[in-house]
């Protein structure tokens, strides 16, 4: 497996487990609404987001090289 490949999977890996905390933190909150579990929810989702445009952008920086 090359480096690029490992790269794309440990991003994906990356954000698979952030979307699982957010899911997690979701239920929590919906158990006892704290605002801790609404702000690691939240953070959660921005670092799927973030880590699905890093993704992109390192697809194109990629196919270049």
């Amino acid at each position: 497996m090359s480096l690029k490949a490992f790269h794309v999977v440990f991003i994906v890996a990356s954000g698979l487990l952030a979307a699982f905390c957010a899911a997690w933190a979701v239920n929590q909150y919906r158990a006892d609404p704290s605002a801790a579990y609404l702000a690691g929810a939240v953070l959660s989702v921005a670092c799927v987001g973030a880590l699905a445009v890093y993704a992109t952008l390192f697809q194109r920086k990629a196919r270049n090289l």
